[in-house]
């Protein structure tokens, strides 16, 4: 078994254009004397690798909290692609996730540097997958991602942004990418990990 650690690092993470960067202040040290180390820090719940819930852009949209984690963890297909995605492409990655493991067709990763577009957005809404991924910080063009995050987050589609997958080959993976428990948060970082089962 081999797992993947396809999340970012908080501190050094990427951070989408005019979003606040993570902080950490430390309250306690050892070194200076403390009894114990102690830390506080502050980020945006879309910093590094996170979840996009629907109430990120649907005013009465589910919060993370709400959100049934069995979008996030389960079986899922990881797809090289670059540029901007296809209706055709789109369909293409669905059925090579099929071919691979029925199931794994719910959670689709896309490995490269890929955009997806109101047309393959329109495809993954079709289908009814419960989420997908992009190595950006946004699954749709980074100057104007309002239409393709609507077009999914009103299926229930999870986003799930900013994941590391250079290391990841093509192919069926069992994924957990549970978000933290932020209640009434429209976002929240998460952990991502692939799991080989192979």
């Amino acid at each position: 078994m081999k797992i993947y650690d396809i999340s970012q690092e908080i501190f050094g993470c990427e951070v989408y254009p005019n979003d606040p960067a993570p902080e950490k202040k430390q309250i306690n040290s050892m070194s200076n004397g403390d009894l114990y180390n102690l830390t506080a820090f502050s980020m945006c719940a879309h910093n590094g690798t996170h979840i996009d819930a629907p109430l990120h852009f649907l005013e009465n949209g589910n919060p993370v909290d709400k959100i049934p984690l069995e979008k996030t963890i389960g079986y899922c297909y990881v797809a090289q692609c670059n540029g901007d995605i296809n209706a055709e492409t789109a369909r293409a990655i669905l059925n090579k996730a099929v071919s691979s493991n029925p199931d794994s067709a719910k959670r689709i990763l896309i490995k490269g540097d890929a955009v997806i577009t109101e047309e393959s957005a329109n495809v993954f809404a079709q289908e009814g997958i419960y989420l997908i991924a992009t190595e950006s910080q946004s699954v749709g063009p980074i100057n104007s991602p309002m239409a393709v995050h609507k077009i999914l987050l009103q299926k229930d589609i999870l986003l799930l942004e900013g994941v590391r997958l250079a290391a990841v080959p093509e192919g069926t993976y069992f994924l957990n990418a549970a978000p933290l428990n932020l209640g009434g948060c429209e976002g929240a970082p998460c952990r991502a990990v692939l799991v080989d089962l192979d």
